[in-house]
């Protein structure tokens, strides 16, 4: 059993888009989009682009849950809170991943504003701190997190984000750090009723991650989405149900050998302050 968990926590922190940092996207609408997420804004901004939280209209409160690889011991929990001003909102975030034996936590404050119609620039503040068993102990510290979006005309949107600008050092041993990631990522709206997303990621110390996905809104509750990332090659699909102002997003990635790495979110958007 000991293997299996290490097998997991191994898959998981080199092959599903870094659990390291937290950094894959959260929310089961871009899960089933191929994790394809720094093009968009709402609540989620918080974790995937704190630039889109500038262009939120409401508050927001969201709980999101990943089971990677159907391993009890890979869950990966979420929750954010997002609150609008003017030209502006704030965002509170946690995440957590792991069993007792090892174990990440991380919470991020963060900020977006709008600088002009088209364009909105994103800083965040976080807290990680990483447990491994009861004998090596447990290690944190502060990463810095930056984004931006341009809007360029009412149907492309441009997203950057950079994720762990100074480059968390864990251990003097083998000079260990948290990974720093970059993303690009466009957004194009093909109708009032389809939605595409392409993304490149890059961790500064490995290759590249190519994502891609697209979302069918064929009524005012429904939301169908299908994506697919490579390194790993993931293909992914998702479902999204609306219920007046609560959201339900559910989504299933697919790895050809590990398997499928289900996620579920609830999001509510509040009434207008």
């Amino acid at each position: 059993m000991k293997r299996v968990i290490l097998l997991g926590i191994f898959v998981s922190v080199f092959f599903t888009s870094n659990a390291w940092t937290g950094n894959t996207a959260i929310g089961g609408k871009y899960a089933g989009m191929g994790y394809s997420s720094v093009a968009f804004s709402d609540g989620w901004s918080a974790f995937n682009n704190q630039a889109g939280l500038a262009y939120l209209e409401n508050p927001f409160a969201g709980v999101s849950y990943e089971n990677r690889f159907l391993l009890s011991q890979l869950g990966y929990k979420s929750v954010a809170l997002a609150y609008p001003i003017k030209n502006a909102g704030f965002g509170l975030s946690y995440s957590g991943f792991g069993y007792s034996s090892y174990n990440e936590n991380r919470v991020g404050l963060s900020y977006g504003q709008k600088l002009g119609e088209q364009f909105s620039a994103g800083v965040q503040l976080n807290y990680l701190n990483t447990r491994i068993g009861d004998i090596y102990g447990s290690t944190g510290g502060l990463m810095a997190s930056l984004g931006i979006q341009a809007k360029l005309n009412d149907n492309i949107t441009f997203g950057a984000h950079v994720d762990n600008l100074n480059r968390l050092k864990l251990a003097d041993y083998n000079n260990e750090r948290v990974p720093t990631i970059i993303r690009l990522g466009i957004k194009y709206k093909l109708s009032e009723t389809v939605i595409t997303t392409t993304e490149v990621e890059k961790d500064v110390d490995a290759k590249y991650v190519i994502k891609g996905g697209i979302e069918y809104h064929p009524n005012e509750m429904l939301y169908l989405r299908a994506g697919i990332s490579s390194s790993p090659m993931l293909g992914s699909f998702g479902i999204g149900i609306k219920v007046t102002d609560f959201h339900i997003d559910i989504s299933s990635a697919f790895h050809q050998t590990l398997g499928a790495i289900p996620q579920l979110s609830l999001s509510y958007n509040f009434s207008k302050p």
